[in-house]
């Protein structure tokens, strides 16, 4: 961590470059800097600009690096564009979830989070966006991928996500913006899921490295099933 990213205030915020953001998200660099920064393409001739997606702060898309309420907003934004919700949807979905949750991360809100399925229905008859009013699959994808996953791996506080378990609760690895810059981490320890990973490769032995880091060996396997799990996304 630079000293001029410590001066930004990012300190409890978590801390990621887009290609860190990319592996712990499973979304490729270019999508997410299209989604932090907007784009343009031409039409029959002109120029067409798509607003960013994620509304990180300028600052911070100065410097290219993310926060971790940017990182929930781009797993969520890739769920829905994995269950083929259309990109107008999405900006409407967001557009209006900030004006109900009064926030610029509408998807890592604790309104979200804990009554998602209201906070759609009040967009579809806001906006009225006949792909969230008419098509059920859309609303089945939120309840079968999203709410499963927001109950066994998001930690919510009044103020919105502050954690994030990426194996579910019941595995000992967590990310929190509080900690190592919101790096993955062991959660009893504080090792970095990378660096017990790195030692394994050198050591050959979960006992070698629990005992190298003091960490107990329930997280240096959960450590690298998690690292293991990046590698294949």
């Amino acid at each position: 961590m630079s000293a001029n990213m410590m001066d930004t205030g990012l300190a409890g915020l978590g801390v990621y470059t887009l290609p860190q953001a990319a592996r712990l998200a499973g979304v490729p660099v270019t999508s997410i800097r299209r989604w932090l920064y907007g784009y343009q393409y031409r039409y029959r001739g002109r120029a067409v600009a798509q607003p960013a997606v994620v509304a990180a702060a300028a600052h911070l898309r100065a410097l290219c690096v993310l926060t971790f309420r940017d990182l929930i907003e781009i797993r969520f934004v890739h769920a829905f564009r994995e269950e083929g919700v259309t990109w107008n949807t999405i900006r409407d979905a967001a557009a209006k979830a900030a004006e109900l949750t009064g926030g610029d991360h509408p998807f890592a809100s604790r309104q979200f989070v804990t009554d998602g399925m209201t906070i759609f229905a009040e967009i579809a008859q806001a906006t009225g966006n006949k792909e969230l009013l008419d098509l059920r699959n859309n609303q089945m994808a939120f309840r079968r991928v999203l709410l499963p996953s927001l109950r066994s791996k998001l930690e919510v506080g009044d103020a919105g996500v502050e954690r994030l378990w990426p194996l579910g609760r019941h595995r000992p690895i967590v990310i929190d913006p509080q900690r190592q810059f919101g790096q993955p981490i062991a959660y009893d320890e504080g090792v970095p899921t990378e660096v017990l990973a790195k030692a394994y490769q050198t050591m050959r032995s979960i006992d070698a490295v629990s005992r190298w880091y003091d960490v107990n060996r329930r997280a240096v396997r959960a450590a690298l099933a998690f690292e293991k799990s990046l590698a294949a996304a």
